[in-house]
């Protein structure tokens, strides 16, 4: 089958994934073999290519937001039926003992492994995956408009959740890429104003059409004080200045996997009970609800296609900001 391949990591501008042929990966117990249709470019993807993500295989292939149609059953697994349309995240596994997944918290379990990461992904025409870390794609989607769900939808659904933010409140995110353009969409479906802060005019034209109130630039100050924020991008020094706009007791929610430093600020910015908080990966119950939420709304995912074979090209757009929405690559 065709793949992109990472041999070794490398900056995005070198071209580094190798268009290339690749044994099909055969299901072992429980998991089932995904005939890919599309998948979704995310920045963690990024971040894997270009190593700031310790490389964890390699040779590996990239990409974590996928959807496609179950093709075979390994021995053993039943929860869907050939044919069936499916969708593979970021979170491929957990071991479902440690501390942590017996809480209910897996995205923090001790030994998991992640999609497009620490085992193959989803730049491929095939994929193999723990049928019970697998979704049903809601029938309202098509395969391209799903396909940012699977991560931007989630993290930026779990970054809300996280933040605390209530019907009339205000809230602020910091970056407008494919997580931001969904998630402003469940913020408004719960009646929350949104102030975007993000370098690009295209990302705040974009930010305006789907319902901000305001549009500034990152270090721009918003108009009023903010109850919650949402950094979405991984710039550390962001996220003073999204301290700066919180009201007291407000929270701030780091978005992303990998940010670069963050510098030194005064503590006045953290007084007043503000909290910082990351989100670190997600629990297979966000991803289910958000799907349901996102059907229900229904959420429009704005995207632009690229053939797998240009999966550098996709990856340079994104690193540039020339993505308005989602890239998504399509298999077939």
């Amino acid at each position: 089958m065709k793949a992109c391949l990472l041999r070794a990591p490398a900056a995005v501008e070198s071209n580094p994934l190798e268009f290339t042929d690749v044994p099909v990966p055969r299901p072992s117990a429980g998991e089932v073999l995904v005939r890919i249709n599309c998948c979704g470019v995310c920045r963690t993807d990024l971040h894997v290519v270009e190593g700031e993500l310790e490389s964890r295989k390699s040779p590996v292939i990239p990409g974590h937001q996928v959807v496609g149609t179950v093709e075979e059953l390994g021995e053993g697994a039943s929860r869907f039926r050939v044919g069936a349309r499916v969708g593979i995240a970021w979170l491929h596994h957990t071991d479902g003992t440690c501390r942590y997944c017996r809480a209910g918290a897996e995205n923090l379990c001790d030994a998991p492994s992640f999609t497009g990461w620490t085992v193959d992904g989803g730049y491929a025409e095939k994929i193999v995956a723990p049928e019970n870390f697998v979704y049903p794609i809601p029938d309202n989607f098509r395969d391209e408009q799903a396909a940012p769900l699977l991560c931007a939808g989630i993290i930026g659904f779990r970054s809300l959740r996280l933040s605390g933010i209530e019907p009339g409140g205000r809230l602020g995110f910091y970056g407008f890429g494919a997580a931001a353009h969904v998630a402003i969409q469940v913020a408004r479906h719960w009646n929350v104003e949104v102030y975007a802060s993000t370098r690009d005019e295209r990302h705040r034209r974009l930010a305006r059409e789907l319902g901000a109130v305001w549009t500034g630039g990152t270090f721009d100050a918003p108009p009023e004080p903010l109850d919650a924020a949402v950094v979405f991008a991984p710039a550390g020094e962001t996220v003073p200045a999204a301290l700066a706009a919180l009201r007291k007791g407000g929270t701030l929610v780091l978005g992303g996997i990998h940010m670069s430093p963050i510098p030194s600020f005064s503590y006045d910015l953290l007084y007043g009970e503000r909290v910082i908080r990351s989100v670190a990966n997600n629990t297979r119950q966000d991803g289910e609800d958000f799907l349901r939420l996102a059907a229900a709304i229904p959420i429009e995912t704005h995207v632009e296609i690229f053939p797998l074979a240009e999966a550098n090209r996709a990856l340079n757009s994104l690193k540039n900001d020339a993505i308005e929405g989602a890239a998504v690559l399509q298999i077939r």
